[in-house]
């Protein structure tokens, strides 16, 4: 699993991040913080929730919550973006056009 997931890795990860005893220990982890599901007596062929169902169903809801927060901060950043774009247009923004293409010039590097 551990080489499986390096290429999704995010930025300033560690090198040992990765290895199998880190994900081994992270896994051993989450295992141990997550609560057990209590067993429901029930028909045979019930489907019962495991505890590796609770851990997948906890960090998909974490990711997603991440996802609409990069998306959000994305969104507000294009409408700075379009704004600026705009006023520049509209030549309002000439006396800082230097200091904006030196911002541009830095996102590039």
């Amino acid at each position: 699993v551990s080489r499986a997931i390096k290429p999704f890795a995010e930025p300033g990860r560690p090198p040992d991040w990765f290895s199998q005893k880190h994900c081994a220990s992270q896994y051993s982890e989450l295992l141990e913080t997550t609560e057990t599901p209590k067993r429901k007596r029930g028909e045979k062929g019930e489907v019962v929730e495991t505890v590796e169902d609770v851990i997948v169903r906890k960090l998909t809801a974490e990711r997603v919550e991440e996802l609409k927060k990069m998306i959000k901060e994305t969104q507000e950043k294009y409408r700075q973006l379009k704004k600026d774009a705009e006023l520049i247009q509209a030549g309002h923004m000439d006396n800082r056009l230097e200091e904006l293409c030196n911002e541009i010039m830095m996102w590039v590097i």
